[in-house]
């Protein structure tokens, strides 16, 4: 297996996705029940390989990551050769990018000398989708871009 399984929830989601991957392998619903109670471990390599192959798809259409924490924010492009990032330090304690009004602060405010940045990027030193894979396990989302675009405006 590659990445992880998928969760029993993300499973219940794909429901008609799971259904029609199995029917590209001529199982059926009752084929299925058979499979869970009689082969068990087959059962689980099919979920295994189905989960690959989901989040396979949803990573090669992933273009931005981010990750917010009490004080820092980590933005992430991730372009098909390398991943710009964007470092955001947020240098009073007494706030947190976790707070809803301290982030709205914080967006109002972007410039303020409270908070320091940092822009890098990196060619990727693994298969691109599985450093995308880690960055979400380590807590990033997938997000649209727009916290990236309008910081990496600001600071160029």
């Amino acid at each position: 297996m590659k990445y992880r399984q998928l969760t029993k929830e993300q499973f219940l989601e794909l429901h008609q996705e799971f259904a029609e991957f199995l029917a590209t392998q001529q199982i059926d619903a009752k084929e299925w029940a058979n499979i869970k109670k009689e082969n068990p471990s087959m059962a689980e390599e099919e979920l295994n390989i189905f989960s690959d192959v989901v989040w396979e798809d949803v990573l090669s259409k992933t273009e931005y990551l981010e990750h917010i924490s009490e004080g820092h924010i980590n933005l992430f492009k991730c372009q098909s050769d390398l991943i710009i990032r964007i470092y955001i330090k947020l240098k009073n304690n007494n706030k947190s990018f976790l707070n809803t009004d301290d982030f709205q602060w914080f967006l109002k405010n972007p410039l303020n000398e409270q908070f320091d940045y940092f822009k890098a990027e990196k060619k990727y030193t693994k298969e691109r989708n599985f450093e995308l894979f880690e960055l979400i396990e380590m807590g990033s989302q997938i997000s649209k871009g727009g916290l990236f675009n309008a910081i990496n405006q600001l600071i160029g």
